[in-house]
């Protein structure tokens, strides 16, 4: 069984002046025709998800957002998956330096200056984490939509798991690698922090991680680099539009493939830096236990207009790989007496692992097959006023709610709702209220 996703990176949406926005709107246009036809040469015919690393946005605004929300719904429809099927990462683009303040651009300065210890301490006061976190105010609730909540604790940017073969799961880590950028970035002098870099490791579980930036961009690269190499089979990034794929061997038995992509929409295309877009196939070879990985890259063809296969980036006719998977081959296929190895539930990963700074218990219960697409309508395509007003008129919040509203209080007060079985009320209150919008 192999599972495929649309691999899109640095689409900034908004980055558009004048005539451009005919031109990167056609590409967009050209994308979507290109996926339905690159599905249907695919044995499944269609795909099982769309991982976007980063720079989704140009200036991190809500309009932009809304436009990308938009035409994601299309891709996604052209590839055959569900609407929420999509994870998510920011990148420095997703940052609103309009909401860096006096006192956020103080805090970015210390940090930057003196390292990890600087940001555990404001991560650690309630007031600075909102301040930090405030330069993602509209990516927030676009990716919290996703089930790709930021982490306000610092930690990751996303955690998705799926079953490639019995007992043989990929877990999709996203990294928050622009959490202290300024818009004067350097290579060098970012920061991932502990809490992301420290990656899970679990028998039979193999790590798909998703960051914008490659490593050299972090300040906290040299044990970052060591955490990815010992525990992650893929590392997939973005950021400086240079489409490249490598396999390191480990060790015997053990590989690292870095994947770095293009930007699906650049701001100028030439011959240097054009369109381009992936396909990713994962599947798992039974004989050796490990891990295959197909890359179908498509790029921009100027003469046509249109996207082809490019056939000259990514090794050209070698993209196919074999990666040596050791926490594959750590836990058995099957327990003693052929029954299925006790494993975590695939799919989404739990809420706890999800959402740090939400309580353990909320990960036990199950989630409701509406509520992913509940998550997308309420948090993706309502304001923050409007979320607050349908809070209070199902009773999750009291009527005279005066303190700032979080997205942890806003996703609480959602899943107790959906816990009481009330999903099919907040629909409807989302619907009316986007159909009583102004015209």
């Amino acid at each position: 069984m192999s599972i495929t996703y649309i691999h899109l990176s640095d689409i900034h949406f908004g980055q558009e002046k004048g005539g451009e926005v005919v031109i990167h709107n056609d590409a967009k246009e050209r994308l979507i025709e290109d996926v339905t036809v690159a599905m249907a040469a695919l044995p499944q015919r269609r795909a099982n998800g769309i991982i976007v690393t980063g720079d989704i946005a140009y200036a991190g605004k809500v309009e932009e957002y809304t436009a990308a929300g938009a035409w994601l719904d299309r891709v996604a429809n052209a590839a055959g998956c569900d609407i929420t099927s999509i994870q998510v990462v920011p990148g420095n683009h997703d940052i609103d330096l309009a909401r860096i303040s006096p006192a956020t651009k103080l805090m970015l300065g210390t940090i930057i200056e003196n390292g990890e210890a600087e940001l555990d301490t404001y991560l650690a006061n309630e007031q600075d984490r909102e301040l930090l976190y405030a330069r993602f105010a509209a990516y927030r609730p676009f990716a919290e939509g996703y089930n790709c909540s930021l982490d306000r604790s610092g930690g990751l940017a996303s955690n998705r798991v799926v079953e490639v073969a019995p007992n043989r799961l990929l877990r999709f880590i996203g990294l928050n690698s622009a959490l202290v950028c300024s818009g004067k970035d350097k290579a060098g002098s970012l920061l991932l922090g502990a809490r992301q870099r420290v990656l899970p490791k679990e028998p039979g579980q193999e790590l798909i991680v998703l960051c914008h930036h490659p490593l050299n961009w972090l300040r906290d690269s040299v044990d970052a680099r060591k955490y990815v190499r010992s525990r992650a089979r893929v590392f997939i990034s973005g950021h400086e539009h240079k489409p490249a794929v490598h396999v390191d061997q480990i060790e015997e038995g053990q590989d690292l493939m870095m994947l770095a992509a293009g930007a699906t929409i650049p701001p100028t295309a030439d011959e240097i830096y054009t369109y381009t877009y992936n396909i990713i196939e994962f599947e798992w070879d039974e004989r050796s236990d490990s891990l295959r990985v197909a890359i179908h890259p498509r790029a921009w063809n100027d003469n046509k207009k249109e996207f082809r296969e490019d056939v000259g980036s990514l090794g050209g006719d070698h993209r196919r790989f074999l990666l040596g998977c050791p926490h594959f081959r750590s836990l058995s296929t099957r327990q003693p007496g052929g029954a299925p190895s006790s494993l975590k539930e695939t799919g989404t990963a739990s809420a706890a692992e999800q959402i740090g700074d939400r309580p353990v218990a909320e990960a036990v219960e199950p989630v409701p097959v509406e509520y992913p697409l509940l998550l997308l309508r309420f948090f993706r395509d309502l304001t923050s006023s409007e979320r607050l007003a349908i809070l209070v008129k199902l009773g999750a919040l009291p009527t005279d709610w005066a303190e700032p509203l979080t997205h942890s209080i806003e996703r609480r007060a959602l899943d107790t709702l959906s816990r009481k079985g009330r999903i099919r009320e907040v629909e409807e209150c989302i619907a009316r209220t986007i159909e009583n919008r102004p015209k």
